[in-house]
């Protein structure tokens, strides 16, 4: 690992640990990415749907592997100074996928890595009739996910789908159970309302991601507003 892909982790778990609300634009590919750096963000997101959407013309379905991820993501890493969280959907599979899909992110240039509880193939979280695999297989994933990274910035964003399925407690309690098992962010996605925004933090007090989608089930809410 360079020097330099350790100071870009470091700088990543700064800013997720600092109070209010950092923007990260999702990037789909190089050229993307070197627009977003340009525009003056402090970091990027890189998207499963927008990789998928635009690598392959077909929706979120988890059609992209590993291989295809990894190559965007050294791309990415080629052209930009800013630090990297991708989305790497449910992780290609069990814990030991995961394990191989952080080691091979992480050496691609990533500085976070994302997966998520649904069951494969997913779905956009911004779909129907999604299906979540049980809390102890995801805590193994995330554990999992913890114990390969090489640099110990190198964050874990674990998501649950579980609101969609289960209701607003139920994954509550999934991301806490996330926290415990060592993943640096939460992510609950899809809330349904501005209340269920705010209380999720409240509620976890650990630095949460939230995704907002033009025509998605959470609202639009301003940079502003999610600092409070």
């Amino acid at each position: 690992m360079s020097f330099e892909q350790h100071s870009y982790g470091a700088r990543l778990r700064a800013i997720a640990n600092r109070r209010g609300a950092t923007l990260l634009p999702g990037v789909a590919n190089a050229l993307a990415a070197r627009v977003v750096e340009d525009l003056g963000f402090e970091a990027l997101y890189v998207t499963g749907a927008g990789v998928t959407n635009t690598f392959l013309g077909v929706p979120d379905l988890g059609f992209i592997g590993i291989p295809e991820l990894v190559e965007h993501v050294s791309a990415i890493r080629d052209v930009t100074e800013l630090p990297i969280i991708v989305d790497a959907d449910t992780g290609f599979g069990n814990a030991l996928n995961v394990r191989h899909a952080v080691r091979r992110l992480e050496r691609a240039g990533a500085n976070a890595i994302q997966i998520e509880d649904q069951v494969m193939p997913k779905k956009c979280g911004h779909f129907t009739g999604k299906e979540v695999i049980p809390t102890a297989d995801m805590l193994a994933k995330v554990r999992a996910a913890v114990d390969s990274r090489q640099d110990k910035d190198f964050m874990i964003i674990a998501r649950t789908d579980a609101r969609a399925v289960e209701g607003f407690d139920a994954a509550i309690d999934r991301a806490g159970a996330f926290i415990e098992a060592g993943a640096d962010i939460t992510f609950v996605e899809a809330p349904e309302s501005l209340d269920e925004v705010r209380r999720i933090p409240e509620l976890l007090g650990a630095p949460q991601l939230v995704n907002m989608v033009v025509g998605g089930k959470t609202p639009i809410i301003d940079q502003g507003e999610l600092a409070k």
